[in-house]
């Protein structure tokens, strides 16, 4: 994968990653978790993504001083897929002022107060920003879908039932308000970093292994990889009804960590390049003071 053209690269990595709109998908088949599409090894990765780091920088920038656009990234994954390395490497060189970051938790007592959408809905982004879900509304067709008996307390009041029409109508209110954030100017990019079950316990026993990952441990990682095959079918629902002309996934093979990055480097500088947001055109007034000033700066640093 040449480093001459990024955006042509971008674009076409991107490409081959996305899920088309309507297309039934079984990740157990027909996404292989090791692939790494048109990138020989670790060392051109590196070296694309360095450059795509200050091209998601220049983008960003530009996004934030024409201020008519937001992003949403929503970063999907099981745990140990490498969500967090990935943020941190793909927006390392981007400004953080223009930059949101939130992570979704099991909800608090407010937020179990609220319909099951309003706390990712309030943390949307707004206009000339970044934001990026750690885990997002998905979480709400996946973890409650693995284990029923969580979303079963949030029916009215304990007694409700869980049925194949519960998962119908949570999707199709995924993507409502998918659909009104985007026509609202707010692009939406969806991935999903797809770890293999071998890798997953490889490096859960990295963390068991090696001291200065011990702090990364939890008993409940260690449970929830017993539900690997149950997740596998819930991500496969997930891609086939909620990939959308207006929101696609993006399924990112993410067995090799250098290669999630880059693909997911890549995704976002797609959607930001289609975007395209230009430095705001200076009022000709303004820029008649600022000539005007020169002057007495120069002096200045002249004198």
């Amino acid at each position: 994968m040449s480093t001459v053209d990024p955006k042509r690269h971008a674009a076409e990595l991107a490409r081959h990653l996305r899920v088309p709109p309507g297309e039934q998908v079984d990740l157990r088949h027909s996404h292989d978790p090791q692939r790494t599409y048109a990138v020989k090894d670790r060392a051109e990765a590196a070296s694309n993504l360095a450059h795509s780091v200050v091209l998601l920088a220049e983008l960003q920038e530009r996004l934030a001083a024409q201020a008519s656009n937001g992003v949403l990234l929503v970063l999907q994954g099981l745990d140990a897929s490498g969500k967090d390395g990935t943020i941190k490497h793909v927006m390392t060189g981007v400004n953080p002022q223009g930059v949101d970051v939130h992570s979704f938790k099991v909800p608090s007592v407010e937020e179990l107060a609220h319909d099951w959408m309003w706390r990712y809905q309030r943390a949307a982004p707004s206009r000339g920003r970044v934001c990026i879900f750690n885990r997002s509304h998905y979480e709400e067709v996946l973890v409650v879908r693995v284990h029923p008996e969580l979303l079963r307390r949030e029916l009215d009041g304990g007694t409700g039932k869980v049925t194949d029409d519960t998962w119908r109508r949570r999707f199709e209110a995924i993507n409502d308000w998918e659909h009104h954030l985007d026509e609202s100017g707010v692009r939406v990019v969806k991935v999903l970093l797809h770890i293999s079950r071998r890798e997953q316990a490889r490096r859960f026993l990295q963390r068991i292994d090696k001291q200065q990952k011990n702090w990364k441990f939890s008993d409940a990682d260690i449970a929830e990889h017993r539900y690997y095959d149950d997740y596998q079918a819930a991500f496969s629902a997930m891609l086939s009804e909620t990939s959308t002309r207006w929101a696609p996934w993006h399924v990112v093979p993410a067995d090799h960590k250098w290669y999630a990055r880059l693909a997911t480097s890549a995704v976002l500088i797609e959607a930001l390049d289609k975007l395209d947001p230009q430095y705001p055109k200076i009022d000709p007034a303004v820029q008649a003071r600022m000539l005007a000033a020169r002057p007495d700066l120069e002096a200045e640093l002249k004198g």
